[in-house]
């Protein structure tokens, strides 16, 4: 029954928004109501999970999302973002520049978590399509695979991080392994792939970022303002590395982990990108009180056209609640785990599942990491460490209409649903699958 809910829910969703032409946040809140009654939630309990999706998938992205639009603004409106891809197309070349960006993406990936880095490098791909004439999905799809590897392979991000510890890995030899993983993922996913979308059309929405075309003279320095612009990355790298060397009852620690706090982080780079960037260019407004104004009517016009964003981001966080708390994700995980498939393919095959049903990337690992850890513990050959690379393979498998990172690409972007399919979706399943082989040939040696 619960699959038949499940593959009912995204048809009734697809068919709201591609044949009746509904809003996707609408739409979404209606799929999420009808999961709910045909589960027969009680009706009190079905309200509070759609509100408990929306605070859980807001509460922790909405400050982020939000000063990431802040600073992607004031990078484009400062002349940073031109003066940063500028540099970047100079070293790769121009027609390397999809290579510069899974670069960086990576490198900002393995400090930031997918949100934040995501919200911190679209500047950068659309002020690298403008001076490049290259297609916007072509360069997004690239970043944001380098993004997805780190998040789903390399601790210290939460789904392995977690993961590991429930399997009792090595953390560090779990690092390496996943680094053996993510990067032939990347390859495919991020520089093969891309290859087949530059046909695919991109439609922002207007202002979200908009690139200002700035002379050689007007720019900031490019040292200052690849600073500013990574600066939320040095704050959660010394965090993390903090949170390895320090005593867990430090102050130092404590401050770290303030200051490395994602929203925090952001807060800061907002805050050094108006002293900073707002008045290095030589063609500075007369007043610091008419600059300033100046830059937050710019911070204002994104906000303004990321808000139908974060309605629809919140809608998907309240769909795949309601997933979670009807119990479809864990039916349908049951009755894989008892298929008798070998340990390794099992945990990826019950994280591709519990993605599928229920969207999340961390939740889809930590559920399948709960499930398979008897058989983990009966089986002592398996290496724990490629059980942890295995679920998170599985777990990036497949994103679809349940996943508010399906969301977030297509809306940053433009895309039609068909688009996304062919683009995000298509791009994370790649990488769950040669990760998954990548973790085989591992086990061979």
């Amino acid at each position: 029954m619960s699959i038949f809910i499940l593959i009912s829910s995204i048809v009734l969703l697809l068919v709201l928004i591609a044949v009746g032409r509904l809003n996707a946040f609408l739409s979404l809140t209606i799929v999420a109501l009808v999961v709910g009654l045909a589960k027969r939630m009680p009706l009190d309990a079905l309200m509070k999970s759609i509100q408990n999706g929306i605070g859980s998938t807001l509460g922790g992205l909405v400050l982020v999302m939000g000063l990431g639009v802040m600073l992607g603004a004031l990078l484009a409106e400062t002349g940073a973002a031109q003066q940063i891809s500028g540099s970047l197309i100079k070293l790769f070349g121009a027609q390397r520049a999809k290579l510069a960006l899974v670069t960086t993406g990576f490198a900002v990936g393995l400090a930031m978590f997918y949100n934040a880095g995501f919200v911190v490098l679209i500047p950068l791909v659309f002020s690298v399509a403008a001076r490049t004439g290259l297609p916007l999905v072509y360069l997004g799809i690239a970043t944001a695979s380098a993004l997805s590897v780190t998040h789903g392979f390399l601790p210290p991000h939460p789904g392995p991080t977690a993961i590991s510890l429930m399997f009792k890995a090595d953390m560090g030899r779990t690092l390496l392994l996943g680094l053996a993983v993510a990067v032939p993922s990347l390859v495919v996913a991020g520089v093969i792939f891309p290859e087949f979308l530059k046909k695919i059309k991109a439609k922002p929405p207007k202002g979200l970022v908009d690139i200002r075309e700035f002379a050689d003279d007007d720019l900031p320095p490019f040292a200052l303002s690849l600073t500013v612009a990574l600066s939320p990355v040095v704050l959660m790298a010394a965090a993390t590395v903090g949170d390895l060397r320090l005593a867990a009852d430090s102050t130092e620690l404590k401050i770290l982990k303030f200051i490395g706090d994602p929203s925090v982080s952001m807060l800061l780079a907002v805050l050094f990108a108006l002293v900073f960037l707002g008045f290095s260019s030589k063609n500075k407004i007369n007043t610091w009180q008419n600059r300033i104004k100046q830059l937050m009517d710019k911070c204002g016009t994104a906000l303004n056209a990321s808000a139908m964003i974060f309605l629809i981001i919140a809608a998907g966080g309240a769909f795949k609640q309601v997933l979670i708390d009807s119990g479809i994700g864990k039916d349908i995980a049951d009755l894989v785990a008892v298929s008798g498939f070998p340990p390794l393919i099992l945990g990826w095959l019950v994280a591709t599942t519990v993605r599928i049903s229920i969207g999340s990337a961390t939740v889809a690992g930590l559920t399948a990491a709960g499930i398979v850890q008897p058989l983990l513990a009966a089986n002592p050959s398996v290496s724990p460490e490629l059980m942890v690379l295995a679920v998170g393979a599985g777990s990036l498998m497949c994103s679809h209409v349940n996943d508010t990172g399906f969301w977030m690409f297509k809306e940053y972007f433009g895309l039609s649903l068909n688009d996304t399919f062919r683009t995000w979706t298509v791009m994370e399943t790649i990488v769950g699958i040669v990760g998954l082989g990548c973790v085989l040939l591992l086990n061979l040696f």
